[in-house]
């Protein structure tokens, strides 16, 4: 037998106590979480419906609060919110501020510096109009036609998915402060364009406007938690949570009721 041959597993050995070394000297953030009896999740507070505050309450409320809420609970842990904005959403990641934030989209500039868990919602771009014209249309399609206006907010990233989108309507711009539904609730446009997320809390507060059917959501973009990148134990953990939560129809719960779909 070889020299190389009688010293691979002793090499093997060297490695398998170097791993477990390093693992007592950085225990993985889930034994630390479990041990402390508290989950630290950073949240904007801003992003209805997935996260805002009541404004009477004071109290987080919203899809993503639900979910960190059953995460905890199903951890038997406390849960504690810990405020950031989206500019430093990314730092308290990395500084050890809070153990997962609440969604955020896919962008592989965080994905440098941050990990990110399984993805549980999708964020994409839907068109809406008033519910007296639903019956106007069928589809993405059945907007791109020279009789309809598609009202859009000036500078948006979702002007140029409508001028790409409709290239036969016309596209009517609004600038801010003004906004694109506002003309649709003036009659003044038949659709406008915005994301699934929004749409849903437009929905809530004007009754009288609704998305069109599509089979399919545009600019399409998987929302998850964002996680510390070193840590995969911890990743593992609440990916595994993720997928027994999406066999149980828990995330089917909460489209229903915070995103209105069916």
């Amino acid at each position: 037998m070889s020299l190389s041959a009688l010293l691979r597993p002793l090499l093997l050995l060297l490695l398998l106590l170097a791993l477990a070394s390093a693992q007592a000297q950085n225990p993985s953030r889930l034994q630390r979480i479990v041990e402390d009896g508290v989950l630290r999740v950073g949240t904007t507070g801003d992003f209805k419906p997935m996260s805002f505050r009541d404004p009477a309450s004071q109290d987080y409320v919203g899809y993503d609060i639900d979910v960190v809420r059953q995460f905890a609970e199903d951890m038997g842990v406390e849960l504690e919110f810990v405020a950031t904005d989206w500019k430093t959403l990314i730092n308290g990641i990395v500084a050890d501020k809070y153990d997962l934030t609440t969604s955020a989209s896919l962008n592989m500039e965080r994905a440098k510096v941050a990990g990110y868990s399984d993805p549980y919602i999708e964020f994409g771009t839907v068109p809406m109009t008033l519910r007296e014209n639903l019956e106007r249309f069928d589809g993405w399609d059945s907007i791109n036609r020279e009789d309809i206006t598609v009202a859009v907010t000036l500078g948006t990233v979702f002007e140029a998915q409508a001028r790409g989108y409709f290239p036969d309507a016309e596209i009517k711009t609004v600038e801010a402060p003004a906004r694109d539904f506002q003309e649709v609730l003036a009659r003044r446009a038949q659709v406008s364009v915005t994301s699934n997320i929004e749409a849903a809390s437009l929905m809530e507060t004007y009754p009288e406007l609704t998305t069109i059917p599509v089979d399919a959501l545009r600019s399409r973009r998987p929302g998850a938690f964002l996680l510390p990148q070193g840590d995969q134990v911890w990743i593992n953990y609440v990916n595994h949570w993720i997928s027994l939560k999406h066999a149980e129809g828990f995330f089917e719960t909460l489209d229903r009721r915070w995103l209105g779909r069916e």
